[in-house]
């Protein structure tokens, strides 16, 4: 476990304390560096640690209230190890962000069972893992803010993104269904929507054989969405939303975040279904 600040000499639970996961890159990068120079005690987490040397070098040069802390979303103990280190060192947990996962790109037919598995390993079960034990410290508190990244795919359905969407749309419904129960006890939740994100996201892909009815497709439409990649904003805007959002205290649901979610997302709500389907065929498959 390294530390980027001497734990024994912060007095750390007299300040609000955040924990993100899949910080090393992206998104979860940018969220746990702004939640740091806003003040929060900051936990990033990830798997790897050995991952951390960028973020661990920032926030020594500028002095942040930041720890890098081992946690694999898809390993209970090691959710468990972590959540009892976080209360240990601080006392609390005030701000979960939800936010490690990847995405499997390709046809349905061409993945296989295990590498959709998966995905729902990481993207729904990791997130209802960490979630579950956060919450007994949250309500003990009587308050906390729970931030699920989500995506554009949770709004939308796209083309050669099964796997991915469909873990998303699950975040969405498990997300809704949790800010009812847990208002009751003080607890907020968020969904954050973003579009294209320049990011180093992963991004698995299965294993494709020359003879795929989708070959063609698919290789045209991973040429299209590299380009929306490459054009995408900047994950610290992300993380401003992520900001806004704790520090409002009545949030929104749900944050889109990006031009092209913002107008994909009103697209569908205003235009029939073949319409939409269209729309996103002749954008995305070229045809």
């Amino acid at each position: 476990m390294g530390w980027a600040l001497d734990m024994e000499n912060k007095n750390t639970s007299a300040n609000k304390v955040a924990i993100v996961t899949g910080s090393a890159t992206g998104i979860g990068y940018e969220t746990a560096i702004h939640l740091a120079r806003n003040g929060f005690y900051t936990y990033a987490t990830m798997r790897n640690t050995e991952k951390a040397e960028d973020i661990n070098e920032i926030a020594s040069r500028k002095n942040l209230p930041l720890s890098i802390m081992q946690l694999d979303v898809t390993d209970v103990v090691s959710i468990d190890a972590a959540i009892d280190a976080v209360i240990k060192q601080s006392g609390r947990i005030d701000v979960l962000v939800n936010n490690a996962g990847y995405g499997l790109f390709g046809s349905i037919e061409d993945m296989s069972l295990q590498e959709l598995k998966a995905q729902y390993e990481t993207n729904v079960f990791g997130l209802f893992r960490v979630t579950q034990s956060v919450l007994p410290h949250m309500r003990k508190q009587h308050s906390g803010t729970i931030i699920n990244i989500s995506s554009l795919a949770g709004r939308v359905g796209l083309p050669l993104s099964s796997a991915y969407v469909s873990t998303k749309f699950a975040l969405e419904g498990l997300s809704e269904s949790m800010a009812y129960e847990l208002r009751p006890f003080g607890i907020k939740v968020v969904v954050i929507e973003p579009g294209a994100i320049k990011t180093r996201f992963r991004s698995e892909r299965p294993a494709y054989v020359t003879t795929s009815p989708y070959l063609n497709m698919t290789q045209s439409t991973l040429q299209v969405l590299e380009g929306m990649v490459s054009q995408g904003i900047p994950p610290k805007e992300v993380a401003q939303v992520v900001i806004s959002a704790i520090n409002n205290p009545e949030p929104k649901l749900r944050y889109v975040v990006g031009k092209d979610a913002e107008e994909i997302i009103e697209a569908s709500k205003i235009l029939p279904e073949q319409e939409l389907f269209q729309t996103i065929s002749q954008t995305i498959l070229k045809g």
